[in-house]
């Protein structure tokens, strides 16, 4: 920059040669000078003013268009972070068929401590023990004085124990909100539901994951906020669950058995309408399992489907119906009971001797494993094998639960023809009650297949079909002649047509052989039998009837009972009106008539 001299040399001489004053010259510049400067700090000013002007414009727009956004969009609950990734807390609910709730959540508070905030650690330490007495009084003194500067407490607390622990004052006693999942049946469903619990964990904020049950199998679907809250809805009815739970309960307790597990399905779809394990648990306070032992003494296994048992002469009916299937035999087929029947060094023996000979329908209604057994002959271990396959007995049920691909039915590692003749009677291969379920389900039903489900279904296409309608006709007399005249004539349940056969297997030993003393009673059964619409699994596990003079056992004097209150409880809440017989019908019009 080229600055103009005050005083030039040039215009001095000349004012001098003029006899001017050469001051005036220098005052003159100095006053151009300082105008040349006004005029760039003006200018300066003016740029500054605006640069700062169109900055707030710029500024204000941008709020209020982020006002009118929010103004215009739906509230959504913020979503608390932990570790940079996002805690998605919320868990759809899961309902019975009818929509009443199983599962939901709840919001709570979490209790974290930050020890280099507290006042009075000590003081904190003794009154957090005397609110929860689980809390030992030393660690937490010992990390409230160390080097920690964060630890949970409590996971979860009540109303009443966050105000207590509010009403201790400590600004080291911290608050954390979220959601937990609530169970308000309790022990109802239990087995079924599983539990959740938490997985990754922020302190405003929980992850909330299944454990076990349908809200594992179903977590992801749960978890997922494309379902929009959407809840998961069972194919059980929480009513039927209620009775049937009390009714088997007291039914454990009267027959001093270790543990009890009822199935309540629908012979069409599959649906189970209830499903009872017992001893059970509160999800809310989900145990831990066991760590040795015998995993069936812990009250979290589920004995309908994790349980796999020797079903005893449940299976017989499997026999006959095949045996009718393939024309071999007809209901009223001789069949030879003479005993014992020996094959190679093994011996078979009937409960009774029921004579020389029985027709079909009494090798079932009289429960004559010798007579199962020579059906079983002549059908063969290849075709026997075939038909249990296609009912589902080589496979785990797929029913909607992870606990249900472990529980596989146990089969013989070699299919002798001694084999054969056994496990037509239920002995040498073990299933669930689940198992059993759907396959008196396929016999009852018409003779197609039935898949057990969780799952409320609106309509199911027909499985493929096992047995023809008239085997599975003649199945359903001889089922309802086993309580008619059978060993399970307790089953009679005036105006419910109930039909099923007993089974009764002594109960292995865990290093081999069988004990003689205890047993696991089975009783299968349906209703109506004229119309079936429900099958009925009661299994009893080391049951003891003790009003005689000897303890009775066997599944006629124990599971049949229990099974024939509970269809009394049921079956009216099922919607199922009683049959009239004529007998009585025509005693009501002869009155009305009078």
């Amino acid at each position: 920059m080229i600055r103009t001299p005050l005083r030039p040399l040039a215009r001095i001489l000349q004012a001098r040669q003029k006899g001017e004053n050469p001051d005036r010259i220098e005052r003159e510049n100095i006053r151009l000078r300082h105008e040349e400067m006004r005029d760039k700090m003006r200018q300066r000013a003016e740029s500054r003013l605006l640069f700062v002007g169109v900055f707030f414009v710029l500024a204000f727009s941008m709020v209020g268009a982020r006002m009118t956004v929010l103004a215009s969009s739906e509230a959504v609950e913020p979503r608390a972070s932990a570790s940079g990734a996002n805690i998605v807390a919320q868990r759809s609910d899961i309902v019975d068929r009818n929509g009443r709730v199983l599962a939901t959540n709840l919001i709570t508070n979490s209790l974290y401590a930050q020890p280099h905030l507290m006042i009075e650690p000590d003081r904190a330490a003794k009154e957090l023990v005397a609110i929860f007495p689980d809390l030992k009084l030393e660690k937490l003194q010992k990390d409230f004085t160390g080097k920690r500067k964060f630890l949970w407490i409590k996971k979860k607390l009540s109303p009443e124990q966050m105000q207590a622990v509010h009403d201790i004052g400590d600004p080291g006693l911290l608050f954390g909100p979220r959601e937990m999942r609530l169970y308000p049946n309790g022990k109802l469903a239990a087995h079924v539901l599983g539990g959740a619990s938490f997985g990754r964990e922020g302190v405003h904020s929980a992850e909330v994951i299944g454990t076990a049950g349908v809200e594992k199998a179903f977590d992801a679907y749960l978890r997922d906020p494309a379902m929009d809250g959407a809840p998961l809805r069972l194919s059980l009815d929480m009513t039927i669950q209620a009775a049937s739970r009390q009714v088997l309960e007291g039914g454990m307790k009267l027959m001093n058995a270790k543990g009890a597990t009822s199935i309540l399905m629908d012979v069409h779809t599959g649906e189970v309408i209830s499903m009872v394990s017992l001893p059970d648990f509160d999800p809310n306070t989900r145990p831990n399992g066991l760590i040795k032992g015998d995993p069936s003494d812990s009250p979290l296994f589920n004995r309908a489907v994790q349980g796999v048992y020797e079903l005893g002469s449940t299976f017989k009916i499997f026999a006959a119906a095949q045996a009718l299937e393939l024309g071999l035999v007809n209901p009223n087929t001789m069949i030879n009971t003479k005993g014992p029947m020996q094959k190679g060094r093994f011996r078979i023996r009937d409960f009774h001797n029921y004579g020389p000979q029985l027709s079909v329908t009494d090798v079932i209604v009289k429960s004559s494993n010798i007579g199962t057994a020579r059906m079983a002959l002549d059908i063969g271990a290849t075709r026997q094998q075939e038909f249990l396959k296609s009912l589902g007995f080589f496979e785990s049920t797929p029913v909607e639960l992870v606990e249900a691909p472990g529980a596989k039915p146990l089969l013989p590692s070699k299919w002798a023809d001694i084999h054969t003749m056994t496990v037509s009677y239920g002995h040498g291969m073990a299933a669930s009650p689940l198992h059993l379920a759907a396959a008196y389900s396929t016999m009852v039903n018409g003779g197609t297949l039935v898949a057990p489900t969780l799952l409320k279904t609106q309509a199911v296409e027909k499985g493929p079909r096992v047995i023809s309608e008239r085997t599975s006709a003649q199945a359903r007399e001889m089922l309802r002649s086993v309580v008619e005249r059978g060993t399970a004539s307790f089953a009679r349940v005036e105006g419910y047509e109930v039909g099923g056969k007993t089974g009764t297997a002594d109960k292995p030993k865990p290093r081999g052989g069988y004990h003689k003393d205890k047993v696991i009673a089975t009783f299968a059964s349906a209703f109506p039998m004229s119309d079936p619409k429900y099958v009925l699994i009661v299994t009893l596990d080391e049951p003891s009837e003790n009003s005689g003079d000897k303890p009775r056992r066997t599944a006629g004097w124990t599971a049949v009972p229990v099974a024939a209150e509970m269809i009394r409880r049921t079956a009216p809440l099922l919607g199922l009106r009683p049959a009239l017989d004529r007998g009585e019908l025509s005693e009501v019009v002869n009155t009305a008539s009078e």
